[in-house]
């Protein structure tokens, strides 16, 4: 690669790092061109030559940030433990080191979908689909849960949609109170839900028994005969 070509690829990546911090903190409306070229260090000509607009940089920062977002979500995950329900409990403490952290500023994504009013927004279907691989992500752990329980696969949708509603409500009360704490209270939360979920499903899938009333009814027609 030439040394232009690289200066000019290295402008982009300063733009979009720009675009994530300025509106990750501030917002997206709030946020203006100048002022993400200021952050970059660029030229406004390297704006134009990257992205045909505001929205473009939005969209390419965001998406960005899904990739790194959830690979560090789920690496953090995967370090912690190794059996299904001890990765799902584990969510919960990478959250809090996220939660405690000086640049914590709730959700990106949820952040961006509230400023945008149509369904059909490129930021709003950005949000859509990083919510979509966090639930998938989710899904896996709990189709392993069920497994090894060896309940109705089908219930683990259930427990995932739970699961991921969790985690957003846990987003969504720390950056509001400022509480990294709220991670444990959505841990324990969580920890309930499982074991309720493992007990109903384990019991349901049982066939049933029959009452010692109707055992003993059975054993007196055996002596009559």
């Amino acid at each position: 690669m030439n040394p232009t070509a690289a200066s000019q690829l290295d402008a982009r990546e300063r733009l979009l790092d720009a675009a994530e911090a300025l509106i990750y903190a501030g917002g997206i409306h709030a946020t203006g061109v100048d002022a993400i070229v200021r952050e970059a260090g660029a030229a406004r000509k390297s704006f134009y030559n990257w992205f045909e607009s505001k929205d473009a940089l939005v969209a390419a920062a965001l998406t960005r940030r899904d990739e790194r977002w959830m690979r560090w979500f789920v690496d953090g995950t995967l370090k912690r433990a190794r059996a299904p329900r001890t990765r799902l409990i584990a969510m919960f403490d990478v959250l809090r080191e996220w939660f405690a952290s000086d640049d914590f500023h709730g959700c990106a994504f949820l952040n961006a979908a509230g400023e945008t009013a149509s369904p059909d927004d490129p930021v709003r279907l950005i949000a859509r689909e990083h919510k979509a691989r966090l639930l998938a992500f989710v899904r896996e752990q709990c189709d392993a849960l069920v497994a090894a329980n060896e309940m109705d696969r089908r219930h683990a949708a259930r427990l995932a949609r739970q699961w991921l509603i969790l985690i957003d409500g846990a987003i969504g009360v720390a950056l509001v109170s400022g509480d990294a704490d709220a991670a444990l209270d959505a841990r324990a939360a969580a920890r309930q839900l499982l074991d309720a979920f493992t007990r109903t499903r384990t019991f349901r899938s049982r066939p049933p028994s029959r009452s010692p009333a109707r055992r003993t009814a059975r054993s007196e027609e055996k002596d009559h005969e």
